[in-house]
């Protein structure tokens, strides 16, 4: 089995490449570094150049890339949404990757298939924050290029090594192949038990939209408070929400009240890390909106705008 896969890489390798890396920059959780190292190694077997296997690399990250920019300029942040719902990656919640990207901008492209959870929504959060196309394919050509170089160059720098490992692969046999497809079974598995340990450790009570209305009109109204990026609040908020950073922990006023913290991405993960940490700093009535900011437009009620993006609209 792992002779055979080992033949149609030599025959077929460029191929392979571009399809594994078109694969998984689209989303599939299918690795294509190892892949690029193996090719990488067997490059001179397989009668292709380090070049030609990095051209079609880089070809295939753009691809997808381009295509999840685009889509992203046209589906912002439902988009954004249902990435966050459906990764197995439980670091890759819209606000963290927002948090990045909005810092650094689109140089954050050159390093952002390196970084676990921010590589899978990079290109969307650029097209739905209105990066600039041309910036866009510059930054995202250099970190692909950056990306697969360094894993060609692992393989060809590495080649007696990984020609050895896979010379006993081959002597396993079938067994070789078992091993190989284990080890891809236990990396989605890994991948989704830490998504499973991430949303159940955000297990707490939620505050639904009605609930929040009816508490505003009370004696006693909740500090509300919006983990969301400045991006993303000027284009609606709940009416007198105050600001805070998913970074931090504390608030700059005291209330013996309740606080009720709200985000836009799916389970409200941003929302309950945030109030985790305001009930470690104290504070000791801290609820996640149900549904955040999308339940509580659902259900019919005031949205607070900027004045510069409300005479856009």
């Amino acid at each position: 089995m792992v002779e055979s896969i080992l033949q149609l890489i030599e025959q077929h390798g460029l191929l392979i490449v571009f399809f594994n890396v078109l694969v998984e920059q689209a989303g599939a959780p299918v690795p294509a570094y190892p892949v690029l190292v193996v090719t990488g190694a067997l490059h001179e077997s397989g009668g292709y150049s380090l070049w030609a296997l990095l051209g079609v690399a880089v070809l295939g990250a753009m691809i997808a890339d381009y295509g999840w920019y685009l889509a992203g300029r046209r589906y912002g942040g439902k988009l954004l949404a249902l990435l966050c719902k459906i990764s197995l990656s439980p670091d890759s919640c819209i606000r963290q990757t927002e948090s990045i990207y909005m810092r650094w901008g689109a140089p954050s492209l050159m390093v952002a298939k390196f970084i676990p959870g921010f590589a899978s929504i990079a290109s969307v959060l650029a097209g739905t924050v209105g990066t600039r196309k041309r910036s866009f394919l510059l930054y995202d050509i250099i970190g692909a290029t950056i990306w697969s170089g360094s894993a060609v160059f692992l393989g060809s720098l590495f080649s007696s090594a990984v020609d050895e490992l896979l010379n006993v692969l081959v002597g396993l046999g079938v067994l070789g192949g078992i091993l190989l497809a284990l080890a891809l079974a236990v990396f989605v598995a890994k991948k989704w038990w830490q998504r499973h340990r991430f949303i159940k450790s955000l297990c707490m009570e939620r505050v639904s939209v009605q609930e929040l209305h009816q508490m505003l009109s009370s004696d006693t109204p909740p500090v509300i408070v919006d983990v969301r990026s400045a991006f993303i609040q000027a284009q609606g908020r709940i009416p007198g929400a105050v600001t805070l950073a998913l970074g931090e922990a504390t608030l700059s006023l005291v209330t013996d009240g309740e606080i009720v913290v709200y985000c836009d991405c799916p389970n409200e993960v941003s929302a309950a890390l945030v109030s985790k940490r305001l009930l470690q700093s104290g504070y000791s009535r801290v609820r996640p909106l149900e549904g955040g900011l999308e339940a509580w437009q659902a259900a019919g009620f005031d949205v607070q705008r900027d004045q510069a993006q409300s005479s856009a609209s």
